[in-house]
């Protein structure tokens, strides 16, 4: 699919949700309904030093630009990739001698951009820019409060002789990047790194179990010329059939919450009541909530609500800890909560699941890989329960569970799971991202090295004990 192609997709009234896409065709899973370049996007304020500005990848070493000392590239053809981008924001950051908070800056590139090509940049653009909604007349006080701060910031950060714009025209900017801006991740997916809008994108509808789901693809930097690499773009992908005619939906939080928080955050952010069918039934919350129980027994009311407590207090210590590095804390501290979640808890429950995946993700980080694979296989047991079968953090977790088993010398059942991550993210990352090139080579690693214990099993342990370094750096 070329980029820009919406022949799968088309605009239609939605009724109460307002304008939404559908399908023009039946999907299958892991089809491509639409790839879009990003209109205008930056990278985060506390990121700027360590990401590339041009195709968003993390990198060691980064080339600062000469100009304003504030924007980063991977090397010049990165930059000269960019300088369309980049070219008005270089002038205004010299001017001001800094460079202003990420928002300000997105919607300085937003007005360059609506000057420069107007608000449709191409034929596959269903809507301008500036007809998205802006819902700032539904903001509280507090964040009218920072809007107005936004708008100061940017009277002052824009380049004096040009279009001068109302503070109406300029907060309705900041509006519509509240609403529907889209986070960008680094090209592991890993981490959140930079915010953009995508237009067409944002004309795709929430629903907590969605039919589609976004990634972005970092296109191809690796040509010579910049001329001949690919855009950056983000990539609707279909998690499942979809019918003709059948509405496109994402889903914008994360399903692992209940119901009602699922609802109040939608209600704080995009300004809507969700009325999906999981959330209206409260489908899947009673397993989120759901107490441990042994041959028929379950634990009482009162012992669930202290476990429970104990252990919200304790997730806020945990990442207290986190912050501050102090990882031998977070293991501690999660062997404690667990301990004392036991029997009273089931592994469905959402705190439950939040310090298992805490645990292993700590335990990792310090080589303990055996005991990170016995909490991480815990939490992908939960996490089946829970998430959709083609869920792009269901595939992570197994990825990463699946890599603990292989560190840990448990080849086998690593690479069984490596092999079941694969086939998830194909569907929500597609064959050419890092992540699923990269699980492509673990799983033909791990079925070579799978053979091999078969043959000799003394010597498969002695290559993965010398090739994988397993023991612990930290013993806590």
């Amino acid at each position: 699919m070329t980029v820009g192609n919406m022949e799968s997709a088309q605009l239609f009234d939605a009724g109460e949700k307002g304008r939404g896409l559908r399908a023009t065709k039946e999907l299958s899973a892991g089809e491509v309904v639409f790839a879009e370049p990003s209109f205008s996007a930056v990278v985060f304020d506390s990121l700027a030093t360590q990401v590339c500005h041009s195709c968003f990848r993390h990198q060691a070493k980064l080339h600062r630009c000469g100009q304003c000392k504030f924007a980063h590239y991977c090397d010049r053809t990165c930059q000269t990739a960019c300088w369309d981008e980049h070219k008005q924001e270089c002038a205004a950051i010299k001017k001001i001698g800094k460079a202003p908070g990420e928002n300000v800056r997105l919607a300085a590139r937003v007005l360059w951009r609506i000057h420069q090509d107007s608000g449709i940049v191409s034929d596959s653009q269903l809507i301008s820019v500036d007809q998205l909604e802006d819902h700032v007349a539904d903001l509280p006080e507090e964040d009218l409060k920072q809007l107005s701060t936004n708008v100061h910031t940017f009277l002052e950060y824009w380049s004096y002789g040009r279009k001068q714009h109302s503070v109406d025209d300029i907060s309705h900017i900041f509006g519509i990047i509240k609403c529907n801006g889209f986070t960008l991740s680094d090209q592991r997916g890993l981490q959140a790194v930079g915010l953009g809008l995508f237009p067409n994108l944002c004309l795709v509808n929430h629903d907590c179990w969605p039919n589609c789901t976004v990634i972005l693809n970092h296109g191809n930097q690796s040509a010579v010329s910049s001329a001949l690499h690919s855009q950056r773009r983000i990539e609707l992908r279909a998690v499942g059939k979809i019918s003709e005619g059948e509405e496109l939906t994402v889903s914008y939080v994360d399903f692992l919450n209940l119901s009602a928080d699922r609802q109040k955050k939608l209600k704080e952010d995009f300004h809507f009541q969700c009325s999906c069918e999981h959330c209206s039934q409260r489908i899947k919350d009673d397993l989120m909530m759901a107490a441990a129980e042994s041959e028929g027994n379950k634990p009482s009311a009162d012992k669930v609500k202290e476990g429970t407590a104990f252990s919200k207090e304790c997730l806020e210590k945990i990442e207290r800890s986190r912050i501050e590095k102090d990882y031998c804390e977070v293991v501690r501290l999660c062997r404690e909560c667990l301990e004392k979640q036991d029997n009273i808890l089931a592994d469905t429950h959402l705190y439950k699941l939040r310090v298992l995946s805490a645990a292993s993700e700590m335990l990792s980080y310090l080589q303990s890989f055996s005991e990170a694979a016995d909490y991480g296989r815990r939490v992908v047991e939960g996490y089946i329960k829970l998430y959709h079968p083609n869920n792009a953090q269901l595939g992570m977790a197994i990825m990463r569970t699946g890599v603990n088993h292989w560190h840990a010398g448990q080849i086998e059942v690593g690479h069984g799971m490596i092999c079941k991550a694969y086939g998830i993210l194909l569907v929500t990352h597609g064959p050419n991202h890092p992540i699923t090139r990269d699980l492509e080579s673990m799983r033909m690693q791990t079925e070579m090295e799978l053979k091999m214990f078969k043959q000799n099993e003394d010597v498969c342990h002695t290559m993965t004990d010398a090739a994988l370094k397993k023991k612990p750096i930290f013993s806590c």
